[in-house]
């Protein structure tokens, strides 16, 4: 058994001026606070809740997934998930009543996470989302009680009479008020480690590493490993953020000047796409595996999104050429070899923050093992069918979800999607009797 060490609590924050960053669990630090053994419970570890969104459903015959286990077989559109299929559970049949017959778009997006009816006319009004209710009450014992982010900025317009602010947030804090969703990586690393505005440019690194040092002294040689990678990618991230947007390539379509023509502002949006969901999902790693949030959402981009790929290559197109020749929107409609391109690299954001979370140990678990992890759309296809809803739930095992499952609720009556939101929060410790137009929880999950 390991030796105690004394000192530290698991709720110990690395301090400097004007930052303060949680610890990433540590085996000679009880997750709980005060010390530990060797022999910690894999369940001390809380629990997290990350749920990620892509507009516009997915390729009409490649979105599938059967068999179990090891044996699990997927679709083209999930590939990128295939080392993770024993921890993947594939959702299907599940819908929202109150998102059919109301148009498209946005009147299938405002109440993804809530079920919620909308409001028409572009007036605002949906429901709280799930997220946010667990914000309000798990979320409370953290610094950052919610974390929500996103890859494409709003679109203020109306569309087949409903506001597409709704097509454009997918977590709100009231019926009236979309969460506040933050679209630069350097503002949501803020969030997590800055207390102080003044603190600046500062590096947040530097501002804690005189109590690191103080600290590592007092933990174990195996957590003086986990500290410095934890700090290493601390650092990393702070890089990658200062470098973001500084290099030529540019999201959509080709400008016509080779480089800007003004100064370049300050630090902002990066311009490589791919670049810009990496950040968030490394911010999302680093907020939970400090403890700093339980609670994230990430919108990769808006239902009908103007999102454009110069990133992936065309299928048989000319070496250099990419997917820009067309917005997200459209390709949607199209079924094409790159509409699939662009779902699996959609996938492969997931596929990148699971692998993140599952390599980071807790105890005799990973995190990906006490995170809740799901991906989404508001349709099922770009044909706008949301009679039924993609849903690919990975993690959860410290939590007693069973991965490598295909769960199919096509057939039974009760298939609302606020059924596994339910489930959701009950592992996140909030147990509802009911939420939105469910009435009980998926047992299955």
């Amino acid at each position: 058994m390991t030796a105690t060490v004394p000192g530290p609590s698991r709720r110990h924050f690395l301090r400097g001026v004007g930052v303060s960053m949680a610890l990433p669990w540590l085996e000679s630090v009880n997750a709980a606070g005060g010390t530990a053994s060797g022999g910690s419970d894999p369940h001390a570890a809380p629990a997290r809740l990350a749920v990620l969104f892509s507009g516009n459903g997915f390729h009409g015959t490649e979105f599938w997934a059967k068999g179990e286990g090891a044996g699990l077989e997927l679709g083209r559109v999930l590939e990128p998930l295939h080392g993770l299929r024993e921890k993947l559970t594939f959702i299907g049949g599940l819908w929202h009543a109150e998102a059919r017959g109301n148009g498209i778009h946005s009147a299938q997006t405002g109440n993804m996470l809530s079920g919620a009816p909308l409001a028409p006319g572009g007036e605002i009004r949906s429901g709280t989302s799930f997220d946010q209710v667990l914000a309000a009450s798990v979320g409370r014992a953290t610094k950052v009680p919610s974390l929500v982010l996103g890859c494409e900025t709003s679109n203020p317009s109306v569309h087949k009479n409903y506001s597409m602010i709704y097509s454009s947030h997918i977590s709100w804090s009231s019926s009236t008020a979309p969460t506040p969703l933050e679209l630069f990586p350097a503002l949501a690393f803020d969030r997590l480690f800055k207390d102080d505005a003044a603190a600046g440019t500062k590096s947040v690194l530097d501002a804690i590493l005189a109590d690191a040092r103080d600290f590592r002294r007092d933990v174990s040689v195996a957590d003086r490993r986990t500290l410095d990678e934890f700090l290493e990618s601390v650092q990393s991230v702070e890089k990658r953020i200062a470098g973001a947007g500084e290099r030529g390539d540019v999201r959509g379509w080709r400008p016509t000047l080779e480089k800007p023509d003004r100064d370049r502002p300050g630090p902002g949006i990066p311009q490589d796409i791919a670049e810009h969901m990496r950040l968030m999902c490394d911010i999302v790693v680093l907020g939970f595996q400090t403890d700093t949030t339980r609670i994230s959402t990430l919108k990769l981009n808006n239902d009908h999104s103007a999102q454009r790929f110069p990133n992936l290559p065309k299928h048989g197109g000319k070496p250099g050429e990419g997917i820009d020749y067309m917005i997200h929107h459209l390709l949607s409609h199209t079924d094409t070899e790159d509409w699939l391109r662009v779902n699996q690299f959609f996938m492969e954001q997931t596929a990148y923050l699971a692998g993140r979370l599952d390599a980071i140990r807790e105890g005799e678990r990973t995190l990906l093992d006490n995170t809740l992890l799901l991906h989404t759309s508001s349709m099922i296809n770009g044909q706008h069918d949301n009679t039924r809803l993609p849903a690919i739930l990975l993690g959860g095992a410290g939590r007693g979800v069973r991965g490598g499952r295909v769960l199919d609720y096509a057939r039974k009556p009760d298939r609302q999607m606020c059924r596994l939101f339910m489930s959701l929060m009950d592992k996140m410790g909030d147990r509802p009797a009911t939420f939105g137009d469910a009435r009980s929880m998926l047992e299955e999950v």
